[in-house]
Formats: structure tokens, sequence, C-alpha cells
């Protein structure tokens, strides 16, 4: 029986080499940001403009470059789906040349499991270790696609950090392999304006010490995070890790010891941000990278008494619905977490979900808080499981109000500009009683 690293030498080629065993026909997987292959890619989309190959299907999630199956010069050869969008795969959505994926973060590993036929897993990995296993980092849906796939290529890339609770993969198990040691792609630190700032504190004082934390992406999320440092005995469990999280770790103020289950771990199924955030990862015991379906699951974020979610919104009506992934019908990203996180949040004992943007859009010229969402506009987050809404001008709470009380604590919290335009409707339509 040959050692792992005879496998590795047999397995070892080039990117080029991978993207020429790729057949018309074949369904293509990677799992989300940091896991997208983009060299393989790279030479897949050299290969397409060369040899003419089509008929390759590739789904993806929050992709961070633009891939050859949302580029715009290779469309109607490859098609992608996405499964949440980054710009590439929102602009090949709306440009009508890529597809996407209607789902619940937490159901992605079942949905693949049971309506996807994959033929080729892509990942980039972490390297090698002295048992012949590599390291996915991400948790996520990386599982499942591992199960379905039939042929399981890697792009081996030192500056991947090793988490060592995510999937893992044998050499024995891999089709192919390159190498290709480039650096990680990173989120740029959001800027944290005073608007941004005012809704993290405003957040921030409704944390108690000893809550968990779920974050999502962006400067409010991040802004929160700044405004917790002074907080005791914090707990993460969240679908994103996120730089502010390091943070918060660092200075002591998230120690995970009020967890009731994984007491003293940070649990999340994904990583995004830094290198910083990367190297505090690497072979750390305590940071926890779980698939999807268990970390997204209301059930087990229940768990949590005092789980506090903060996500964003880019508008809300009077009703309490949330869109986040739609501007009308224009597509921008997906559901991700965001529905899972509010309903496990208003499920723990002593939870909260807040839901918070800006209060208007395009130089205060439009309201985020609107008497019925812009036609076509997909609902992320429905009107019975909402919470709270967050603008800088307050705290709306929603849940367990009527129709008419929501409508009046909304407006107490747009941008003053709107407050008597929204009234006028509210009336007109009979919904202020």
């Amino acid at each position: 029986m040959s050692t792992n690293a005879e496998q590795y030498r047999s397995k070892l080629t080039a990117p080029e080499q991978i993207a020429a065993q790729i057949q018309p026909g074949w369904t293509c997987c990677s799992d989300i940001a940091l896991s997208i292959p983009n060299r393989i890619y790279s030479a897949l989309a050299d290969r397409v403009r060369r040899d003419g190959l089509t008929g390759v299907t590739m789904h993806t999630l929050l992709d961070t470059r633009l891939l050859p199956c949302y580029d715009e010069q290779l469309k109607g050869m490859l098609t992608g789906v996405s499964w949440f969008s980054g710009a590439g795969a929102r602009s090949a959505v709306n440009g009508g040349y890529a597809d996407v994926m209607p789902c619940y973060y937490r159901d992605i590993s079942g949905l693949l499991t049971d309506h996807v036929e994959i033929d080729a897993y892509c990942a980039v990995v972490s390297p090698m270790d002295k048992h012949g296993y590599f390291s996915t980092c991400n948790g996520s849906a990386s599982s499942a696609m591992l199960r379905k796939a039939g042929r399981i290529y890697l792009e081996v890339n030192e500056n991947m950090p090793r988490a060592l609770s995510s999937p893992m993969i044998h050499i024995s198990q891999v089709t192919a392999l390159c190498e290709n040691h480039t650096e990680l792609p990173v989120l740029p630190s959001p800027k944290l304006d005073e608007i941004s700032t005012t809704i993290g504190n405003l957040i921030a004082a409704e944390i108690p010490d000893g809550a968990t934390l779920q974050l999502g992406i962006g400067a409010i999320p991040d802004a929160v995070g700044m405004a917790l440092k002074s907080k005791r005995n914090l707990g993460i469990h969240t679908e994103m890790l996120t730089d502010s999280m390091v943070e918060l770790l660092e200075c002591g103020a998230v120690n995970n010891s009020r967890k009731p289950i994984h007491t003293g771990r940070t649990v999340a199924t994904f990583a995004l941000g830094s290198r910083r955030m990367y190297d505090y990862i690497d072979d750390n015991p305590s940071i926890e990278m779980l698939p999807v379906e268990y970390v997204n699951n209301p059930e087990i974020i229940a768990q949590h008494p005092c789980m506090m979610s903060i996500n964003a919104a880019l508008e809300v009506d009077f009703f309490g619905q949330v869109c986040a992934e739609s501007v009308g019908t224009r597509h921008v990203s997906g559901t991700g977490g965001q529905a899972d996180y509010v309903r496990g949040a208003i499920q723990s004992k002593g939870g909260k979900s807040f839901i918070a943007f800006p209060s208007t859009a395009k130089n205060d010229t439009i309201s985020k808080i609107r008497p019925f969402l812009t036609p076509g506009a997909i609902v992320t987050t429905s009107k019975n499981d909402v919470d709270h809404i967050v603008t800088e001008y307050g705290i709306a709470k929603l849940r367990g109000r009527t129709l008419s009380q929501r409508t009046r604590a909304l407006i107490a919290v747009a941008h003053p500009k709107f407050r008597e335009e929204l009234t006028f409707a509210a009336k007109k339509q009979n919904i202020i009683i």
C-alpha cells in the first residue's frame, strides 16, 4: 500500500489537467467563499475559450471573485447556479445568463443530497497533515457535497487555515489535486459611520452579559460587535465568523462560558474576513466550524438562552415583512441564514432578533420603511417571525403587536422627513385605528 506522501505525489497535477477532466454535461459544486478554487476554475475558463467546452453546470455559494459561470463573455457555455450571491452571480442572474436556487441556508445540504447530482466537488483546502487529511475550513455544506460527489478535485493552499472540526478529506478520496498558494479572499472592514455606530450602540444596550451572539455581514453588525467590548461572558453561535467576533474573543468579552452546548467553544459554519481572523482559526481547538444544517437549525439556536441575532435588510413594510435579498424584482443575494436565526432567537428563552438598517437610501430620498414592499420584492423574514426593527432613530418592537401598533412603532423610527407621508399612507389604508 502506498504511503500518504506517495499518493499525494501521484495525484498532484496542474490546474489545467484538472480542468481537462471536466466533461460536457457535468455538474460541479463548490462550498462557500474561501472554498471556491479560483485557479481550477480559471483553468476551466481557459479551456472553455480554447476548446469550446459547453454543458457544464456550476453550483456556488457567495462568490468572492468573478467565476467563469458568471462571466458574461462565457454566457451560454457554462451555467452558474447561485445559492447565495456575490457580485458576479448577482450580475449574471440579473443579466439572464445564470440561475438562482431559492433556499434557507440550513436546507442546502438536504437539497443537494436529494435534488442535485454532483459529478465533481472542487475546493480549496489546507495542506495535507501527517495522517493524510486536508481541512476544508468551512463546515457549511461540504459534507453533503463530498457524500454526493463522483470526483474530488482539490486546490491546496498553504494560506488556508486548518479548522480542526471542519470536514476533512483524506488523500485516498481525492481524484486529483493542484497547488496554489495565493492569498485568500479578504472582506474589507466596513466603514463605521455615525449611523452605523448609533444603531450598533442601540442594539448593544439590549444585549445582557452572558448572551450568545449571531452577527451578520456589514457595518451595523460590526458596530454592534465593537459596542460589546465592555460586556462579559458572551458566547458565539453564528453562521459566519467575522473580525468583530475575533475582537470580542481577544478582549475577553466572549468566553463562551454560559453556553449550554459547545461550552467554551465558538461555533460557526464558515469564515470570511481578514488574514488576522484566518490566523486565529488555524489549529485553534476553541473554534468549531460545523455543518450548516446543524449550526443554522433553529432548534439548536434556540437552546442558547438570551440568543441575540443581528441582521440587515433592504426594506420593511408596515406588516413587518422584511426584504433582504432583492430590490423589487432585481436579485441581490439570497435568504442565507437570516430566517434561521430570527426563528431560533425568538424561540430562545430571553432571546431577541434585531433587523437593523439606516432609515433611508439614496441620500435620504427613499425611506426603507414603507407601507408595502416594493412590487416584486422578496420576503426574507415573515411578518410572523419579525421581532425588533432598528434604525438610527430607535428600536421598534413588532412581535406581539397588532398591525396598527406595528405601524406606529415603525413610523416612529423612520426618518423624520418621511413620517408624515407614512402616516398619511397608513390612514388611507385604514391601518392606523
